[in-house]
C-alpha cells in the first residue's frame, strides 16, 4: 500500500510539472541585449523554503534561502542581477549559448515552478539587396529580385500602367532559422523584407515607371512604339524624296539655259 502511495505522490508532481510545462512563455532576444526574466505571482518563503532560478533543468543561476542573501552562481556571476524583492532575473549581454529554458521555483516539500520561458536567443537579420529587371517594350512583366546573404528569392509582378499585381514566384530555401523573406507591393514600391523575432531589414524601389503598358489605338493592337518607326520611315522618305526633287530641278534649270542663250556674233558679219 506504502508503495502506491508514493508513485500516486510522484504521478502527481509530474502532472504538475507536465501542466506547468504548457504555460512556458516564449522569449525571443537580440544577440548583446539584456534580457528581464519575472515571476508574475508572490512569492512569500517560508522558514526552510529556497527560491532558485535554473536553465534546462540542471544549471543553477541564483537560489534565494529564506531569510539569507542571494547566491548567484559562479558561471553567471558578472553577467546576471537578481531582485530580492520580486524574484526576477536580469541577464546581461546575452548570447546564443544563452538559449535555453529558464525554470523559478520555490522549493519547499515538493518543488513549485513560479515562473518558465523558453528564450531563444537570435543574431539579427543580414541585410538586403533588391534587383529590378524593367520591362521591355512589348512586355508589362518586371521580375524582381530579392537576396541576401544566406537566401534568394525571386517574385515576378505584372503591370499595367501605374499599377501591377502579384503573379507568382519562386522561393528558395531559407538558411537562417526563424527568419522570413517576403516581396510584396506597396504604393507603387516593391518591397524586399527580412526579418525574424527579433530585428528586420527592407529594401525599397519605385516601380511606377519601370513597366508601363503601350498605348492602344482604336483597338488594333497599334502601339507607340511602332508608331514611332513608321513615322520615321515617313520622314526618311520625304527627305529622300526632297533631295532627289532639288537635284532634278537643279539639273533642268542648267539644261534651260543652254538652250535659250543667244547667238554668237561673228566679227565683219555686218560688214560691206
Amino acid at each position: 500500500m506504502f508503495i502506491f502511495m508514493i508513485l500516486g505522490l510522484l504521478a502527481g508532481i509530474q502532472a504538475q510539472d507536465q501542466h506547468e510545462v504548457t504555460s512556458v512563455t516564449p522569449v525571443f532576444v537580440q544577440t548583446g541585449t539584456d534580457l528581464l526574466l519575472e515571476v508574475k505571482k508572490p512569492v512569500v518563503l517560508k522558514e526552510a523554503d529556497l527560491f532558485a532560478w535554473s536553465v534546462n533543468h540542471s544549471v543553477h543561476v541564483v537560489r534565494l534561502a529564506h531569510g539569507g542573501k542571494p547566491t548567484i552562481f559562479p558561471n553567471y556571476k558578472s553577467r546576471a542581477e537578481f531582485s530580492a524583492q520580486n524574484h526576477s532575473l536580469l541577464l546581461k549581454n546575452v548570447q546564443k549559448r544563452d538559449s535555453g529554458v529558464y525554470r523559478a521555483r520555490v522549493f519547499a516539500e515538493n518543488a513549485i515552478p513560479v515562473a518558465e520561458y523558453s528564450v531563444t536567443v537570435l543574431d539579427p537579420v543580414s541585410g538586403v539587396k533588391l534587383t529590378v529587371k524593367p520591362c521591355s517594350s512589348d512586355s508589362t512583366k518586371v521580375t524582381v529580385i530579392c537576396s541576401t546573404e544566406d537566401s534568394l528569392i525571386s517574385s515576378t509582378f505584372t503591370c499595367d500602367n501605374q499599377t501591377c499585381s502579384h503573379e507568382g514566384g519562386e522561393r528558395a530555401e531559407i538558411i537562417t532559422p526563424g527568419a522570413s523573406l517576403d516581396v510584396y507591393l506597396e504604393n507603387g514600391s516593391v518591397i524586399c523584407n527580412h526579418s525574424n523575432q527579433v530585428s528586420s531589414t527592407r529594401d525599397i524601389q519605385k516601380i511606377e515607371d519601370l513597366c508601363v503598358k503601350p498605348i492602344e489605338i482604336s483597338g488594333v493592337g497599334f502601339s507607340i512604339y511602332r508608331l514611332k518607326i513608321y513615322v520615321v520611315s515617313i520622314g526618311l522618305v520625304i527627305m529622300m524624296c526632297a533631295v532627289i526633287s532639288v537635284h532634278v530641278v537643279e539639273k533642268l534649270k542648267k539644261k534651260k539655259l543652254t538652250t535659250t542663250s543667244p547667238p554668237t556674233i561673228l566679227c565683219g558679219e555686218f560688214d560691206h
